[in-house]
């Protein structure tokens, strides 16, 4: 009879051990699906600087919080992980600028410059371990 109680007791055990851990990767899951909204709700979608200043702040947030490194020239390093870069280019200049380079040139700057400027985000790539977002890039369609 101990050992029947003892083997339901082990059977109970592993059936809530399997049951946290779907519940921990349901949870997991879920906020790497609520994060990338944040994100992807731009892909292919007209947007103003303004709003392009706000998705570069949650992004440098995200990298923050994450504890990613920066590189020598200031930039966040990517990881395979959680890391998220964005770049904007720019019709002006034809050139293309990293979201450090504009956070470091002052956010409100750009938004004084191009708060009203159209921008739509053309590329999207996500981390091949996690799912997560890891870069997009942002390009200016009106002046």
């Amino acid at each position: 009879m101990k050992k029947i109680a003892i083997f339901f007791a082990m059977i109970i055990f592993i059936v809530v051990g399997m049951f946290f851990l779907y519940m921990n990767y349901t949870n997991h899951y879920n906020n790497i699906q609520k994060e990338n909204k944040q994100f992807e709700s731009y892909y292919q979608e007209e947007t103003y600087g303004t709003n392009l200043a706000s998705i570069i702040n949650k992004a440098i947030d995200n990298n923050e919080k994450n504890k990613i490194e920066k590189d020598e020239k200031g930039r966040y390093n990517e990881n395979d992980t959680n890391s998220i870069n964005i770049d904007i280019k720019m019709l002006d200049n034809d050139k293309t600028y990293h979201m450090e380079k504009l956070a470091n040139g002052g956010m409100s700057t750009f938004t004084l410059y191009y708060g009203q400027i159209k921008f739509k985000c053309t590329k999207m790539e996500y981390h091949n371990k996690t799912g997560r977002i890891k870069y997009m890039l942002f390009e200016q369609i009106t002046q």
